[in-house]
């Protein structure tokens, strides 16, 4: 079993848990949790209950009655998980801060590397798993994530971002700052530091449940990160805009030079057709990407909620 490797045990923890549609895992996690850390170090777990439709509220409730160590945040509909971990980091007392689901996949008991690893010098230790658990469609768009966000946000290319990962108390403090609805964790710890270390750690299967993500909710997901974080996707909306518009300008001498010395060619509808789909195509694309910034400063503007809490237990 792995232990604290430290003989200075003076640092605390707290433990992030966003909690939807988990009534049958949040308990196991917790007792998890306490069985690794009770007596060894100084923690607390601080959940988060992100509009959960079962019984997750309550199995919360039941929580914080036998651990006092336990806070609860319960928000008022759904936010989404990184909106509902920037509600829980509100309350957060540790030294280190560490991230991990409520359904078992990030086990508890691979704490200790975070904190044996964070105390090596890093800002940010985010988790390697050995052998991923999740499905083949998970699989597929974190690895095609992690690949856009290497080119758009600067992610070091040995680093994986998971969602099992752990952050020192100082990153907090930049990170709450951030009060727009379009949350994304690792967005707002990749601007703040470079000093990021990775720890391997093991996956677990989920026993209970399908994953709450839906293809269209990990596309959004992704697109939180592409948008809020760079402006590359406008960069390479006008590069390949005047790309195009350069083309067309060299065919157009083309066509009027091969019909001056050729009258008796009739220009055929099909390539036409073809350029017009084309360029309609990508204009459309593009004022898409320019729509999708411009109705996030709208919704920034018009104080679209982070989150809103409806209630709140163990916490002064």
């Amino acid at each position: 079993m792995i232990e604290y490797k430290k003989s200075n045990k003076n640092n605390s923890i707290s433990i992030v848990i966003p909690v939807y549609n988990s009534e049958n895992t949040i308990r196991m996690v917790v007792d998890k949790i306490d069985e690794t850390l009770s007596g060894k170090i100084k923690y607390e777990v601080v959940i988060i209950n992100d509009g959960s439709s079962d019984n997750s509220y309550e199995k919360c409730v039941k929580i914080t009655q036998d651990y006092r160590q336990v806070k609860f945040i319960s928000l008022s509909r759904n936010f989404g998980q990184h909106n509902a971990i920037i509600a829980g980091l509100h309350y957060v007392r540790g030294d280190y801060i560490i991230f991990m689901d409520d359904d078992l996949q990030t086990p508890p008991e691979e704490l200790w590397k975070f904190i044996n690893k964070i105390e090596e010098g890093y800002d940010v230790v985010y988790a390697n798993y050995i052998c991923k658990q999740h499905s083949l469609l998970k699989n597929i768009n974190g690895n095609i994530k992690n690949a856009i966000f290497n080119l758009f946000i600067k992610k070091p290319k040995d680093i994986n971002i998971t969602n099992y990962f752990v952050i020192r108390k100082f990153l907090v403090h930049e990170i709450i700052q951030y009060t727009g609805p379009f949350t994304f964790l690792s967005g707002l710890v990749l601007r703040s530091t470079n000093n990021i270390g990775s720890v391997d750690v093991h996956h677990s299967k989920r026993e209970y449940g399908i994953s709450n993500y839906s293809f269209l909710k990990l596309f959004h997901h992704g697109l939180n990160g592409i948008i809020n974080f760079s402006i590359l996707p406008l960069r390479i909306s006008f590069i390949f805009g005047t790309f195009c518009s350069i083309s067309g300008f060299f065919f157009s001498i083309f066509f009027l030079v091969r019909k001056l010395l050729r009258p008796d060619i009739i220009l055929g509808w099909t390539s036409m057709i073809i350029a017009i789909l084309f360029f309609s195509g990508i204009i459309l694309i593009m004022i898409g990407i320019i729509g999708e910034y411009i109705g996030r400063i709208f919704l920034y503007l018009n104080k679209q909620p982070q989150y809103v809490i409806k209630k709140k237990i163990n916490i002064d």
